[in-house]
């Protein structure tokens, strides 16, 4: 189960490394567009903290049981 958990957390990064260059790709373009890719690549990035969080939450009441 860890290993989906860690998963997850990687395809975050992933997903906010994207949304970054997507960002840069529009920044003269479409500046608009280019903050709210911004905006979800922070987003991603808090979601990956709050999963590795998570996860290791979960690791250490698994093994107190």
């Amino acid at each position: 189960m860890a290993k989906y958990f860690k998963f997850f957390e990687i395809a975050y990064l992933v997903i906010a490394i994207v949304f970054v260059v997507e960002a840069i790709l529009r920044w003269n373009s479409q500046p608009n567009k280019a903050y709210i890719f911004l905006a979800f690549s922070v987003l991603a990035v808090f979601m990956y903290f709050f999963r590795k969080k998570y996860r290791k939450r979960f690791e250490n009441h698994e093994r107190k049981k």
